[in-house]
């Protein structure tokens, strides 16, 4: 993980933005998905505008080049961009409700480089501090294995085909433990 800088991205960010959703889920996530499936996802996921108004979106850069991005939530929205169907923007209740990790992206260049893993740890860590005890995620095919790696337990797959084609996702979650704990994860 050395080598990156982070910071909270703006609205400025935002065409930058678009550009690498677009190519994370034109590269890495099509070896997961048929090109229909590829086409539905565009339509599902992308980029959320309130969390990043929100100020708990997070990029990732190498020397200056975007390398991914991702964030937490303390809304009800699970996944999905600002025009993906069933938003609900109310918040959530630290210490009963679990956050949301969001709209994490891998540039092609810097998959398997830590950039996920760095992002998750930032965003836990920023839940727990906002009194989160545990956070939950949707997870494409391709995201899976970095989230089962890193403690998170599956809770239910399902299909959404809002995007005319139905396109596999796993619901997942962690117990997110106090900074001096040990232990492994619980299930969520």
């Amino acid at each position: 993980m050395t080598g990156f800088t982070v910071r909270i991205a703006t609205e400025a960010d935002i065409p930058a933005l678009v550009v690498l959703m677009d190519r994370s889920i034109a590269g890495p996530l099509a070896a997961f998905l048929t090109p229909a499936q590829i086409a539905a996802s565009r339509r599902l996921m992308g980029l959320d505008s309130q969390i990043i108004a929100d100020r708990t979106y997070l990029i990732v850069e190498a020397d200056d080049v975007l390398a991914g991005c991702g964030g937490w939530s303390g809304r009800i929205t699970a996944y999905g961009g600002d025009h993906t169907p069933g938003r609900v923007p109310a918040p959530l209740t630290p210490g009963v409700d679990a956050a949301r990790i969001r709209a994490m992206y891998t540039t092609p260049e810097f998959v398997r480089r830590g950039v996920g893993r760095l992002i998750l740890a930032l965003c836990e860590a920023a839940a727990r501090a906002a009194g989160y005890d545990r956070v939950e995620l949707v997870a494409t095919m391709g995201g899976e294995p970095l989230y089962v790696a890193n403690g998170y337990r599956e809770i239910e797959r399902f299909e959404d085909d809002r995007g005319g084609v139905a396109v596999p996702l796993v619901r997942m979650g962690k117990t997110l433990k106090d900074a001096g704990s040990s232990g492994g994860n619980d299930d969520a």
